[in-house]
């Protein structure tokens, strides 16, 4: 069974403070992936704790105090801040200004129609494309852990059925959404751990 992660919200405009002077305010048991956006890339991290004025982040690279990011729970909706305090694997993030705690967490799909993706990554590694009996190689551009983006010279329709195979990772299966100008975005049939996938993109 996959872990659940504590997430710990509240509404308070502070960003979340370091472990020995945090408060506890109202929380809900939930696994909260996502991106932390910095000047060199962009990378998966834990959602510990998130307030109005920041979050509490396990993250998997080196960050300073004062270092600028942007944080990312919703594809497309970047929240920019600067570390406060790091402690380990843990970090703090100040947002440059207060935001809608509700609304954050919502994965509702939005009046323009538009539905919130689960965080992804830029990667850059070649897999394999299985479609009935054919197999094409393709790159990767990017990957979350419910689907990916790849290129390539091949016109997929949308709804084809395919499995990807990534180098040292297990078979994904999924479907074409959509294809264009040589890039293929493919949804995953199952949403992948993501301890799972963030060892894959370590490694």
């Amino acid at each position: 069974m996959e872990a659940v992660e504590e997430t710990t919200f509240s509404f308070s405009s502070e960003a979340p403070q370091e472990p020995d002077r945090r408060r506890q305010r109202r929380h809900m048991s939930i696994l909260r992936v996502g991106t932390l956006v910095r000047n060199d890339g962009r990378e998966l991290c834990l959602i510990r704790n998130i307030s109005a004025g920041g979050v509490k982040a396990h993250v998997y690279s080196t960050l300073r105090v004062g270092d600028p990011v942007a944080v990312e729970l919703k594809s497309n909706q970047q929240i920019a801040g600067k570390v406060v305090w790091t402690e380990g694997s843990n970090a703090g993030v100040a947002f440059d200004a207060p935001v809608d705690v509700e609304e954050l967490l919502s994965s509702q799909t939005l009046q323009n129609g538009w539905r919130p993706r689960l965080p992804r990554v830029e990667v850059d590694r070649l897999a394999t494309l299985r479609v009935g009996a054919h197999i094409y190689g393709v790159s990767t551009r990017d990957i979350s852990q419910g689907g990916v983006k790849v290129e390539t010279d091949c016109p997929f329709e949308e709804g084809d059925e395919v499995v990807l195979t990534l180098d040292r990772f297990r078979p994904i299966y999924g479907a074409v959404r959509w294809y264009e100008d040589g890039l293929c975005g493919i949804a995953f049939n199952q949403v992948i751990p993501f301890q799972e996938l963030i060892g894959w993109i370590r490694r």
